[in-house]
């Protein structure tokens, strides 16, 4: 019998670290140890392909610990970790991963609703089993003599917020002495996950034309990089506005859009966090890139980017394109 607890899920970025509890461990002899393994693997292909000796699985990282008996300096356990123990008794054996912060996040693309396996993506995975070959680390354990539990790494907004972009654009015409000027800006850079996101849109019409319509749309770019240079540009929203503005006019109005999963659930290859049976994924977050990271490691980069584009009787007049970054809100209680 051989049980797995893990106290942080999803696993947070703000931690950095992975705690988990292991009792209920069968009588071990001498030659027999218990071992957990977290892994951080890129998976590029369905597991009914692992043919050949050909795997579609790459592992970015991979780090093992000897639950019992434990080599080198025991962390301190945690108050939860002290409260599994007295319900495990002596065979429970607590034990921590710190992760590096450089490390991914998960990342699932969402297939098509009649792909069969796995995903796309980047996941972390616990494995325990009872190790047979001392200082064996390739030692092949059986799938029926081990317990995994997958668990996701998740980003969450930083504390301090810098200010929005803002762009603008000169559009003149051949009939028209003078141009139409438009302006589009928001007020941070940085969004969370559900919440509005308000875009400001400034045009002075100096010229004798009409515009038609606002059209603002949100995408979301998800740059592959382990197995390939592929990139996935996907509309996550996509609103239109009738708004006319006259000639010889000026025009100022904040428009509030919000993109979800909930509109997208049939696009294949969009970027989710995490698995996608949970109930909490949504649209995934935006890639943070620390300085001197390597990018490669990554496996997928995510971004996101809004454009603005006014439409004219004739067609279109032009797009802004605006860059925002989306992720987790956390509360001072977490």
């Amino acid at each position: 019998r051989l049980p797995l607890y893990c106290l942080h899920f999803p696993l947070l970025v703000i931690c950095s670290k992975c705690t988990c509890s292991q009792p209920g461990l069968p009588d071990l002899s001498i030659k027999t140890s218990p071992m957990t393994l977290l892994a951080c693997a890129f998976r590029y292909g369905r597991e009914d392909l692992d043919v050949i000796g050909v795997s579609f699985r790459k592992d970015i990282w991979i780090k093992r610990i000897q639950m019992y008996p434990f080599e080198g300096t025991k962390p301190p356990n945690t108050p939860i970790q002290d409260a599994l123990l007295k319900k495990a008794g002596d065979q429970g054996h607590p034990f921590t991963f710190d992760i590096p912060v450089h490390f991914p996040c998960s990342v699932s693309l969402q297939p098509a609703p009649e792909d069969a396996g796995k995903p796309c993506g980047v996941d972390y995975e616990v494995k325990a089993y009872i190790a047979n070959e001392e200082d064996e680390t390739d030692e092949k354990v059986d799938k029926k003599d081990t317990c995994r539990l997958i668990i996701r790494k998740i980003q969450y907004a930083p504390n301090q917020l810098a200010a929005g972009p803002k762009t603008d654009l000169n559009k003149q015409f051949i009939t028209a002495d003078k141009p139409i000027h438009v302006e589009a800006s928001m007020e941070r850079e940085l969004y969370y996950h559900g919440d509005p996101i308000p875009i400001k849109v400034k045009v002075n019409n100096e010229t004798s034309k009409v515009v038609k319509k606002i059209k603002i749309s949100i995408h979301q770019i998800t740059d592959v990089l382990l197995y390939s240079v592929d990139k996935y540009d996907k509309c996550v929203l996509n609103e239109e506005f009738a708004d006319q503005i006259n000639g010889n006019s000026t025009f100022e109005k904040e428009y509030r859009v919000t993109p979800l999963l909930a509109n997208n659930k049939e696009k294949r290859g969009l970027s989710l966090d995490g698995k996608l049976k949970d109930e909490d994924t949504n649209l995934a977050s935006s890639t943070i890139l620390l300085p001197n990271m390597d990018k490669q490691i990554q496996g997928l980069v995510v971004s996101y980017k809004i454009k603005v584009t006014l439409m004219m009787g004739g067609g279109l007049l032009g797009s802004l394109t605006l860059r925002f970054e989306s992720l987790h809100f956390i509360s001072m209680s977490q």
